[in-house]
């Protein structure tokens, strides 16, 4: 039987942006912004990556001077059965409590959000806590929390499927309302051990070369917390060859499920996509496995303190915008480079041409 949220989404949203206006690298677009970037006041080149980031929203949102007014930060929350082995440093409670600081706007999000004037969307698939109506939640919750994945597959194929689906219909709508720009960011404690076993899968590494000290535990829990996931991939047979949703499945969570559906479904509706750090980084890492393309509308935030975050990078070949020892998640760092993007597009629309400023080229 077809989950009922895709049912809702192809019903309500399916026909506005067909998917054939998937984005893959226009080249007619990227030489329009390459001549355009060329023609501006400085010497070709000399602004760097800016003029990078320029011409791939050139590229994405197919317009002569794109614009990113209007933007917002999905802030995905879910539980993690896996906390049950003792690998964070804070209790499980947190996601609940964090919840409600994001809603009140009291959150490093909240912060930088307004700094970047945009807008804080959070989005509840698997927290193991109810919250009343708030203009700011969307509920869609899954279930309450997965399961341990140290003694078997975090979620079912089909609560798995449910989570990528709303990912995918919060894209849906995205488009709809015209954001230009939109962000990832996550609340789940247990999720670095998530991510780090989705990164050992994905790329072959051992657990302990991708796993980090998540919320800051101490040398000897991060010890355990490898072997965890060590014991996560050996339970559930995962390697190399396995296929992303397996992975997804079995060792992943719900709010990493619903920002990979996110960013497939932004990819198909040419919505540009800034990832944050390590768990939202292991959500496009899958969504790349599953449709390389997607490649084509990521922005990498920051770099993650994380050691599996720069192996994750490294696997969908994105530079991090911002590099300032963070660790937080929410979606901080992606926010936070939602301001040199609109630079380089307030560069790519704003600045003279040599032409109309009467400035002399290069001889």
């Amino acid at each position: 039987m077809e989950n009922p949220l895709t049912q809702l989404s192809e019903r309500t949203f399916g026909t506005a942006f067909p998917r054939k206006s998937a984005v893959h690298a226009s080249r007619d677009w990227k030489a329009f912004a390459k001549a355009k970037l060329d023609s501006l006041t400085k010497p070709p080149g000399s602004l760097g990556r800016l003029e990078d980031i320029a011409a791939k929203i050139v590229s994405i949102r197919e317009q002569e001077s794109p614009d990113c007014a209007n933007r917002a930060v999905y802030v995905f929350a879910a539980d993690h059965g896996v906390t049950e082995e003792g690998v964070s440093a804070y209790p499980k409670a947190v996601t609940q409590q964090m919840v409600r600081n994001f809603l009140a706007n009291g959150a490093a999000i909240n912060a930088f959000a307004r700094c970047v004037r945009a807008e804080v969307i959070v989005v509840d698939v698997g927290v193991d806590a109810d919250f009343d109506s708030h203009p700011s939640l969307v509920s869609k919750k899954i279930r309450r929390g997965t399961r341990n994945m140290a003694i078997g597959p975090a979620m079912t194929k089909s609560e798995m499927n449910a989570a990528i689906a709303v990912g995918r219909m919060l894209a849906q709508q995205a488009r709809i309302q015209n954001r230009d720009l939109i962000a990832v960011g996550e609340m789940g404690i247990g999720n670095t051990t998530a991510a780090a076993a989705i990164t050992a899968a994905l790329s072959g590494k051992p657990g302990a070369e991708v796993t980090g000290s998540g919320t800051g535990v101490s040398a000897q829990a991060l010890i355990h917390k490898q072997q965890i996931v060590e014991k996560a991939l050996n339970v559930n047979g995962l390697n190399k060859k396995s296929t992303p949703l397996d992975v997804l499945q079995k060792v992943g969570g719900l709010e990493i499920a619903a920002m990979t559906g996110m960013v497939l479904e932004a990819q198909e509706r040419r919505v540009p996509v800034v990832i944050d750090g390590f768990i939202s980084t292991a959500a496009a890492a899958l969504a790349y496995a599953i449709e390389p393309k997607v490649k084509d509308i990521l922005f990498a935030g920051h770099l993650s303190e994380e050691p599996g975050h720069r192996v994750l990078l490294g696997y969908v070949g994105l530079d991090p915008i911002l590099n300032l020892a963070m660790r937080l998640g929410e979606g901080t760092g992606a926010v936070l480079a939602m301001m040199v993007i609109e630079a380089a597009l307030r560069m790519f629309n704003e600045m003279a041409t040599f032409s109309s400023a009467g400035v002399s080229g290069a001889v």
